[in-house]
């Protein structure tokens, strides 16, 4: 094959598999959001569903660790496959995570019933009951998709994604069946059940996918390294664990502010991490292999940070118009009457706010693979400790000026420190970049945003603003794609 075959080769295979990779996320967020709206129509808002979403919030921090596995693990599966010890790593890593999950299921098991006390707080006893029994299912389902997490990571180093998209994908609507099946019969404990069904495809599909490829297969490292491998687990889910705390801390402060507001804040974020999830992580996920390959430079990894964040917060932008001026109306439709009206304009509102959060998050998602590409992640676990404590002061101190408002810009606060913390590790320079061109790109796309929803809000009706507000925002993003949008686009297409 010549050079100039490879090249368009490559380049077709990035697009292929960042697009593979982003309609399995989009599939499962909708998936998601399915189980979130039959949640909230055939359960309302009331203390069972605060006291489930308490524990699927510790679900969360599971799944989001697994997620963050498969940024740590590619970059050392994809050295392993270069020199035919594939099958041993993988394996090894497989008995690694074992050797936690186990205990660690059969301890939550044992005592579901303190733990969900601790995690419901002052909700009503009806709370920690529910998530009591949730927690017995969730976290097994969660170390699931950890192990679902390191199959795909073992097919991304042989320069496959579309298995893994597939398990995903199936897993997510698979799991939103049964919970709509069992959810008459078991009440909302029926979701939990929905998840590990969930886990079961995601680890199964591309699992039997590497035992056709015998990719499995080969001698056993010469030292297992448990101990170090569980810590550099630890090192890559530390910070996606301490962004995650601060979600379960805001769900913490939500409480104190009364019945149903856990759940409005859930389902606010669910939305806006559906938002960012689709498209940034895909981007970071399927950069990891390539650049660890080649390697990449301070200089470098500040303008990929750049070019990704662009690519992803482009449509952030349109969404978060959108529900500024009908966000309301769409949850009302979504879940229900109990999510209309004021508590629709909240949800809305809240959406917007955690606009701060989602500029961070895409920082964070396309930067965090890169430590690992570099091996500059011996700063992770004082990073995300200074990250979660930070959300502490910010968390009670917006809260008593704002609400639930002051709730979600301080998540995205302490989001956007850690994001910088995760450039500087990088190397100075590279925050420097990033910084220079994440402000250009927020102020872009946040202008635009204003002009093309602001505007015509004044004008028209909120449904008809909102539909001509996503022309408008279409044309403008079009005008400014000399900032930056072409270019990001271009450098996307040849990641492979």
């Amino acid at each position: 094959m010549n050079s100039t075959a490879t090249s368009r080769w490559r380049r077709r295979s990035a697009l292929r598999s960042g697009l593979l990779t982003g309609v399995a996320q989009i599939v499962v967020a909708f998936a998601a959001a399915g189980a979130g709206a039959l949640l909230a129509r055939r359960f309302g808002r009331n203390a069972e569903t605060d006291g489930f979403l308490a524990a699927y919030g510790v679900y969360l921090v599971l799944v989001l660790a697994a997620q963050a596995f498969r940024m740590v693990v590619v970059p050392d599966l994809t050295r392993a496959a270069a020199e035919g010890r594939l099958g041993g790593e993988s394996r090894a890593y497989a008995l690694a995570i074992l050797s936690v999950a186990v205990p660690a299921s059969a301890l939550v098991a044992v005592l579901s019933g303190p733990l969900g006390e601790l995690i419901t707080g002052s909700l009503p006893a009806r709370s920690a009951h529910v998530a009591a029994r949730a927690l017995v299912v969730l976290v097994p389902a969660a170390f699931g998709q950890l192990l679902a997490a390191l199959a795909a990571s073992a097919l991304a180093a042989l320069d496959s994604y579309g298995t893994a998209a597939l398990g995903f994908a199936l897993g997510g609507v698979a799991g939103l069946a049964v919970f709509a099946a069992l959810a008459g019969g078991h009440g909302i404990v029926a979701l939990a059940w929905g998840l590990a069904v969930n886990a079961a495809c995601s680890l199964a599909v591309p699992l039997v996918r590497l035992l056709r490829k015998r990719a499995l297969g080969g001698a056993w490292p010469e030292r297992l390294r448990v101990g170090a491998r569980l810590w550099r687990l630890v090192q890559g889910a530390a910070v996606p664990l301490a962004l995650q705390g601060c979600y379960l801390l805001s769900l913490r402060f939500a409480a104190h502010l009364g019945v149903g507001r856990v759940t409005s804040f859930s389902y606010a974020y669910l939305v806006a991490s559906t938002l960012v999830g689709s498209t940034a992580f895909s981007l970071g996920l399927i950069s990891s292999a390539p650049l660890t390959r080649r390697g990449i430079d301070p200089v470098a990894a500040g303008r990929h940070v750049v070019h990704a964040a662009w690519v992803s917060l482009v449509l952030v932008g349109a969404a978060a118009g959108v529900f500024a001026l009908v966000g309301g109306k769409i949850m009302g439709v979504v879940l229900g009457d109990a999510y209309g009206g004021g508590v629709g304009l909240e949800l809305g509102r809240l959406v917007v706010w955690l606009a701060p959060w989602m500029l961070a998050w895409v920082g964070f998602a396309v930067a965090f693979p890169l430590v690992f590409v570099v091996g500059r992640e011996r700063l992770l676990v004082p990073l995300a400790l200074a990250g979660f404590a930070l959300c502490v002061p910010l968390g009670l101190g917006l809260r008593a000026a704002a609400g639930l408002e002051g709730i979600a810009l301080a998540i995205g606060l302490a989001t956007l420190a850690i994001a910088a913390g995760l450039l500087w590790m990088l190397s100075p320079r590279t925050l420097a970049i990033a910084a220079l061109g994440l402000a250009r790109l927020a102020l872009a796309v946040g202008a635009a945003t204003a002009l093309a929803f602001g505007a015509l809000s004044l004008a028209l009706a909120p449904i008809a603003a909102a539909c001509a507000g996503l022309l408008a925002y279409a044309l403008i993003v079009l005008a400014l794609r000399s900032l930056g949008l072409s270019e990001a686009w271009a450098y996307v297409r040849g990641l492979h």
